[in-house]
């Protein structure tokens, strides 16, 4: 199932936003951060345990997709792709998406690009010694 995340859900995102960047719990202080209108963070949740999270920031039309992640032992099995699918489905269709991803994070990239983002710029040690992509996902044209 996914939902918006909780003030109950914040301690199991917090210990898998660690896997993500070191000191997450003092970068993202979830309480204030889900206050604001613009900051959302999506649960999946199975058997009533958060098993992936997506955290992002929209403003107007523009969607920055911020974190996603899923526990090890429940990768392969869709949840990346629900999130993602969730937070694009339930926004306004003229938004556009935009994120980072390490060049060498194949899995997530080619996920992206089944959803329509592209590369369209290369941030140099974006992620210490690593190169990142910005991918963008243009709004649908109606």
């Amino acid at each position: 199932m996914i939902r918006e995340a909780e003030l109950k859900d914040y301690h199991a995102i917090y210990e898998m936003g660690e896997k993500l960047h070191e000191n997450y719990s003092k970068k993202y202080d979830l309480v204030k951060l889900t206050e604001q209108e613009y900051f959302h963070v999506l649960v999946y949740e199975k058997e009533k345990k958060i098993i992936g999270f997506l955290t992002y920031s929209s403003v107007l039309d523009s969607t920055d997709v911020l974190d996603i992640f899923v526990l090890p032992t429940h990768r392969q099995e869709k949840v990346a792709t629900s999130l993602l699918d969730y937070m694009i489905t339930n926004a306004n269709p003229k938004t556009t998406f935009i994120l980072e991803v390490a060049v060498d994070n194949l899995p997530a990239i080619n996920l992206y690009q089944k959803f329509g983002f592209k590369v369209i710029h290369t941030r140099k040690k974006y992620y210490g010694k690593k190169d990142a992509y910005v991918m963008e996902r243009e709004a649908v044209n109606e």
